[in-house]
Formats: C-alpha cells, structure tokens, sequence
C-alpha cells in the first residue's frame, strides 16, 4: 500500500467517498490531484492531506462539462507530468422512475455519471500505458442490483461496470488494470442532495440495517480502503472486477 512517487488524480475529492479516499493516499504518500466543483470543500480536504503527509493540487472544475473535464486534465499534467492512477469517483444521484425522469435528468445524471468517466479515462490512457498504472472506478450496488424509482442512476452505475470491464480487456495487454468498487448505502451526502430531507435520510440509515447483512450502513474510509487496495500492488493480478463493499447488500433478496 504504498504510493510513494505515484500521482494520484481524484475526482469528487470534496466530500464523502471521495474525501476519504484522498486522506487515505495521503497516508500511503502519493502525490494527489484533487478535483471538485465545491473550491471551499476542496480546500479542506487538501489541508487534512496535508495533515497526513501529503501537498495535494487542487483542480477545480465540474466533469459533467467537456471542456471542464479537458481542463482538468491538462492542470494535471502541467503540475506533475505523468499519471499512475486514476480514481473516477464524481457522481449524482436522482430520484425518479420511468414515469417521472425527464431526458434532461437522465442527461445530467449520464453525464456526469458516465460520460465524464469515459472522457476523463480516454484523456488519462495514454499516460496510464506509459506507467503501467491502473483506474479505480466508484460505481455502486445499483450497478449490480436494481432498485425503484432511481432509474437513471441505476442504468449510470450499470454501465460504469461495463465500462470497468471493457477497458479492463482493452488495456490488459498493455499493462494498465481496471477496477471499481461498488458501495452500498454509505453515510455521505449523495443521498440529500438527491432530494431526501433529514427525516427521511435517517429513516432510510435505519432501514439499512435491514436491508446490509451486516446490519448496517458503510463508511467512506470503508471504501476508501478498498479504493487504495485495488490501486495497489497488492492487486497486481487483479482487473474487470466489480468489488462489493455493501455489507453484503448484493446478496439480500425480499422475503
């Protein structure tokens, strides 16, 4: 688990999994590239980096945007000049099923739930191939199970697994592995900024308890743990996989 050297490019580095995940390879010494849409959030982050050990750049920009995503990018290499791992974490989540999701909902949530994993993942490919690096994509138990009235985020996380998989096979050949972790419910502010209020983002965490076999819900240091596993050397012989870090969520079936 150490990164020591490596440059570490993060995106959705300002709150929740995504924060995590950066104090956690800050702790492993890699060098971070920082992205969010939230500058105040970001900075916050960055300074508990720095309280690990680390100097992280801050790349402001919102990958739902083409021309943001290209920007963000180019920030990167001008600051370190190589990559060896790329976390595609950034995402939304909105409510809604087939009989309430407009195309301008699905558009947003696709964008930036998939289409800016795929910019961003063809933009960083070729330095990838130049380091034997590897990508980390933060898709989710939607991507493995279906669930009602979230229709776009399902089909979004649905794809992120394809995706993992297909570039897992595309870039094999040439030394760069493909994963993504696929979290269950965890104690972030994905969930309110969908729409839940307070009272019912706390009814949905005891509902969790029922719903994980573990009886609860996760953490983003969880994930973030094995974010940093699956970027590592130690899953040197590991790629195309979809990891479960749900509390055993996948598995449950309605009885």
């Amino acid at each position: 688990m150490n990164f020591a050297g490596k440059v570490v490019l993060i995106t959705g580095a300002s709150s929740g999994i995504g924060a995590a995940t950066a104090v956690k390879f800050a702790k492993c010494g890699a060098c971070l590239a920082l992205n969010g849409r939230n500058v105040e959030n970001l900075k916050q982050v960055a300074e508990q980096c720095k309280a690990a050990g680390a100097a992280p750049a801050v790349v402001v920009g919102d990958i739902s945007k083409e021309a943001e995503t290209a920007r963000v990018w180019s920030e990167t290499m001008e600051q370190y000049g190589k990559l060896d791992v790329l976390v595609n974490n950034a995402g939304i989540m909105e409510t809604g099923g087939i009989e309430n999701t407009c195309l301008e909902q699905y558009d947003r949530v696709l964008n930036t739930n998939l289409r800016a994993i795929y910019q961003l993942t063809m933009l960083a490919t070729p330095e990838l191939v130049k380091t034997k690096g590897n990508i980390v994509n933060v898709s989710s138990v939607n991507g493995i199970r279906s669930f009602p009235g979230l229709l776009a985020y399902n089909i979004s996380k649905a794809g992120v697994d394809q995706f993992t998989r297909s570039v897992a096979l595309d870039l094999g050949p040439k030394g760069v592995r493909a994963n993504c972790v696929n979290p269950g419910v965890i104690v972030t502010n994905l969930h309110k900024r969908g729409g839940m209020d307070e009272a019912e983002y706390q009814k949905f965490l005891e509902r969790s308890k029922t719903t994980h076999a573990l009886g609860r819900s996760g953490t983003s240091e969880e994930v973030a743990n094995a974010i940093a596993f699956l970027a590592s050397d130690l899953a040197s012989f590991t790629t195309g996989l979809s990891l479960s870090v749900d509390g055993g969520r996948h598995a449950m079936c309605p009885r």
